[in-house]
């Protein structure tokens, strides 16, 4: 795909994110990998307002090479980036209910969300969560390269998800998907509730 036809993609993805409510404000931040370095969403720009000209281009040492800085949480998505070599997008959001989720204090760490349905299984996997840190302490980047080479996604506590996906398409769904697992894992709570088993989750995997 081109460079103008990534920049028109980037765009269209940040104001439906937008539009449907999954991330507020200047919040949220998109990547895309192309030949020549990344395509980055700016700091503080909405995602619902997006101009493909002013999007952020940096070179392959991360520096910026021509439109607006980019966000100042661009370091999560480089070590999403250097850490799995099949990364073609990185998608952050501050989606309300995998925000939620990330500041309960019944979370396993190592797994965060039950597997409620298949497609969760099959496009998020497990979950872990991160240690909060404060916005833009590089100690976040490290903290998430110490897992991101075994997972594709990671929930930041009292923050929200960074998804990598082989495209930007495929990020998005599976963030999508978290988020509306961690919507059902809100409204079932308290309920007596029917998760997968074991074995069908490792068929799934398989």
């Amino acid at each position: 795909m081109s460079d103008a036809k990534q920049r028109e993609a980037i765009c269209a993805i940040g104001a439906s994110i937008f539009d449907r409510g999954l991330t507020a404000g200047s919040s949220g931040n998109i990547s895309v990998r192309v030949e020549d370095g990344w395509l980055m969403t700016p700091t503080n720009a909405s995602l619902g307002r997006l101009d493909p000209a002013r999007l952020s281009k940096l070179d392959g040492a991360g520096r910026l090479v021509a439109g607006d800085p980019p966000t100042k949480e661009s370091f999560l998505h480089r070590v999403m980036y250097e850490e799995r070599a099949g990364t073609g997008a990185v998608v952050h959001l501050h989606s309300t209910h995998s925000v939620a989720v990330s500041c309960l204090t019944e979370l396993d760490p190592a797994d965060v969300l039950p597997p409620i349905t298949a497609y969760y299984v099959m496009r998020v996997g497990r979950l872990p969560l991160v240690p909060y840190f404060k916005p833009g302490d590089l100690s976040l980047a490290e903290a998430v390269r110490g897992i991101a080479g075994r997972h594709h996604a990671v929930l930041l506590a009292n923050h929200g998800p960074v998804v990598a996906g082989a495209n930007l398409d495929a990020a998005v769904n599976a963030i999508e998907e978290l988020e509306e697992t961690a919507k059902l894992y809100l409204l079932l709570r308290g309920a007596k509730t029917r998760y997968l088993t074991r074995a069908q989750v490792e068929e799934l995997r398989e």
